[in-house]
This record gives structure tokens, sequence and C-alpha cells, in this order.
């Protein structure tokens, strides 16, 4: 068994997973990277096995507003990045900051076990190509990704065709020549449908629930980039962005989806133009909630019912975090109850990096709350006083950061947040920590 305790054990080589690496690197904390893959990139480099990319995925956000601040996207990467220029951008972003030196790869760790109480090590297993490892390390940061475990739908009765999920979904061609059913309308059910449309015989898409329609393109520029610098109240925010969308989307329900049952911005929206355009030329039908499954015969809730070869399960990924113990991450409800979602009310030697989901939040944001990690850790080792105030702030009750909007009482929303309250909070931190912040 090795003793590292003056090292700390980071899981995952993803964007989330570097941008921890490069802040724990400017704070000169010494740490051990792990990464299951062979490089960097995480889910954006579809060769990962835990990969769930599909190979006509782009950002649904503009590279402007998803980049890192300090490491730009060429200027002739498109506005809306292929998950390929995505995964170049994070092998140079490793490259530029020298960050793979940190990284095992092709090791995956088994488990990682405390000592004891708070800060007295973790015990961390770890296998790869020479077998089994074992060492001590002084904490343990987790940015292993929210996006990897399919969250795998149970239905009543059988289905005789192909049932798959859109983790399993890679390529267009699996489609060829099939009547498909998407069950799921979130930002990949839609990107995926619109694949089908192109490749299957038919395809129909299933809703639980309505949802908000966001064009990519808003007065000839992404949409996310327009109004940005106008800092208005919630109320008036949703009044505005409403109008636009009208302007620019129009109401879906004219197509057959649902109308949302919450307001704007209570649940992530739909960043997708085609499937409004496909529905509106009649290649894509409307679907409410399935039934029951009946060999190629699917029921559905208002007792329609239609025959399909496949059902692609667009229904979303679960938090997984297999190789600790759910107790030890302050799990309540569908996520650990975390300070930030990242820092555990009574340890300093365990964080969760990147279980954070925001409208807007970009790269940029998910480096800030590594940042704050990172500055928090070296302030501990530092005796400073900001980093006691810390402490005790994380150790008392908190509440999410939502910034009073009501989000919807989901599983995908539980570590969901307001993203100006959130690197409000973020930056305040790193500022008193000693960091620039913005």
């Amino acid at each position: 068994m090795t003793e590292t305790r003056e090292q700390f054990a980071l899981i995952g080589a993803g964007p989330m997973g570097l941008a921890a690496a490069k802040t724990l690197q400017d704070q000169g904390i010494a740490f051990q990277g792990f990464e299951l893959h062979s490089g960097v990139g995480g889910l954006w480099d579809i060769d990962n096995p835990k990969s769930t990319m599909y190979e006509s995925a782009h950002l649904i956000s503009s590279k402007r507003m998803t980049e890192f601040a300090d490491f730009p996207m060429r200027d002739e990467v498109a506005e809306y990045p292929s998950h390929h220029e995505m995964k170049r951008y994070f092998n140079e972003f490793a490259d530029h900051f020298d960050l793979r030196r940190h990284y095992r790869f092709n090791a995956e760790v088994l488990r990682t076990e405390p000592l004891g109480g708070n800060g007295d090590g973790w015990r961390v297993v770890w296998r790869d190509a020479d077998g089994e490892h074992v060492a001590i390390f002084a904490g343990v940061l987790i940015a292993n990704g929210t996006l990897s475990e399919p969250n795998r739908p149970s239905f009543e009765g059988t289905f005789d065709g192909e049932l798959i999920h859109a983790a399993d979904y890679r390529s267009a061609s699996q489609f060829d020549g099939k009547r498909v059913l998407i069950v799921g309308a979130g930002n990949s059910g839609c990107d995926i449908a619109v694949d089908a449309i192109h490749h299957g015989r038919s395809c129909d898409l299933s809703m639980r629930r309505g949802y908000y329609f966001v064009p990519k393109y808003v007065f000839g520029k992404p949409a996310d980039t327009v109004g940005g610098g106008i800092k208005l109240p919630k109320w008036l925010k949703r009044k505005v962005d409403a109008l636009i969308l009208d302007w620019f989307v129009g109401n879906p329900q004219k197509y057959g989806f649902p109308k949302p049952d919450y307001q704007l911005y209570e649940s992530h929206p739909i960043v997708n133009s085609l499937v409004l355009y496909h529905a509106g030329h009649g290649d894509l039908r409307v679907r409410p909630d399935v039934d029951r499954l009946d060999g190629q015969t699917v029921h559905f809730r208002d007792g329609s019912q239609a025959d399909y070869d496949m059902i692609l399960a667009a229904t979303g990924y679960r938090l997984h975090y297999p190789f600790i113990d759910d107790a030890l991450l302050n799990w309540r409800g569908d996520a650990p109850h975390l300070f930030l979602n990242a820092m555990h009310p009574e340890r300093d030697d365990l964080f969760v990096l990147g279980m954070i989901e925001a409208t807007g939040l970009g790269w940029q944001g998910r480096h800030e709350q590594a940042e704050m990690v990172a500055r928090y850790i070296a302030g501990l080792r530092l005796a400073r006083n900001e980093a006691r105030l810390l402490q005790a702030e994380k150790a008392d009750t908190f509440a999410r950061a939502t910034g009073g909007m009501n989000y919807l009482n989901v599983a995908r929303m539980a570590y969901y947040v307001d993203k100006e309250t959130y690197r409000g909070a973020l930056n305040a931190w790193i500022k008193a920590l000693g960091g620039q912040g913005v």
C-alpha cells in the first residue's frame, strides 16, 4: 500500500476533471488523477467506453458562452461545435496546461473508503492492466460526470421490436427502414428524433409533459448571447424572453406538442428548431406518454396506439458514483446534498465536482466551482481565516442556489441551480479566498 497523504485523488479526466486538475495545479495542491479511458475529454470522446455521445451531437450552447474564459475556442470552430471539435478542444486544453502528467489513464477506480473521520485519509483502490492497486490519499475529488449512467425506464408489457436507450445510440443508420418511437423529448431526444426522421420509415415522439423550445439563433446571433449584458429581474426576464420565443418559435401546441405545466426556466428548455420544423411539415407525430407495450404495438395514455420496429428511450441519466458509499455523500432524494453542489457539510476531504446544471452555466461556471474548492483546500492548509469562515458556512443549514426558482420536482432537476445566483456565490468565495472572481 502506497502512502500519499499530501495528495488528493481526482477521479475523471473529462471537462470537469480537467478544470479541477488545472485549478489544483494553480493552487499548488498535489493530486493524482485517475481516468478509465486512455485519454481526456470524458463523454465528448465518442470512443470512451462510458461516452453517451452520438455522431450528430453538437453543443446546445454557443462556443463563446460555453468555453473556459482562459482558453477560448479557435475562431474557425463553428458557433455550435460538434463532439469532434469538443474532443479536440479538451485535448488542447489538457496540453496547454500540462495536465496529462498528473493522470493514470486506463485506470478504473473501484473503491474509495475513509480511514476514519474528517482529515484521517482515504483508501483508494483502482485497477489497471497490471492488476489492482491501493494507496492512501489526503482526500477524494469526484469528477466522473453526470451523463454516463442511463436512466432506463420500465414499461408495462413486452415489446417484440428493438428497445434501446439513447446511451446505446451512435449513428442514424440504426434507424434505417424502421418505424421509430422516441420516448422523451429532452434535448437529446429531440436531436435524435431529427436523425430518425431522415433515416427511418417514420418517427413519433412520446412526451410526458410540454417543453419550452428555444431557437439556436435569434436576430442572427446565437440565442444565448442575446441580451446577456442587460440585467433584469427574473419576473421581467421571463416576460421578455417569453415574448421573444413567441416571435421566433410561435406556439408549439399547434404542431401537437403539449403545453408546459410550469413556467419558463423551471425546467431546462429545448434548444432545437428542427424538431418543430419537421412537426410542422408532418414528418413527426407527437404522442402522449406510453401506457403499455404489446408485441410491436405501443398503447398510449390517450387510448391511441401504433406499431413500431424500434423504441429509443431518451429518458436521461442518473447520478452514479459506484466507487463510494452513497451515505458518505450526504445523499438526499435524487442527489447528494452538498454546499454549492460540491462541498460536504462535515468533511473537508471529500468533494463532488460537476454535479451541477444550470441554463447557460457553461464550462466557465464549472471552472469557478473547481477554483473555489481548490482555493478552499489551499486556504485550510494555510490556516486562512476566510477558509474557516467557508468551513463554518458549509457546515450550517444551507439551501440549493435556486435564486427563488421553483424547479420541477423531477430527478434530473435535483441538482439544477440558477446561473446568476450560483456563479455569484462561487465568485464571492473565490474573491474571499484570494482570487480574482468575475
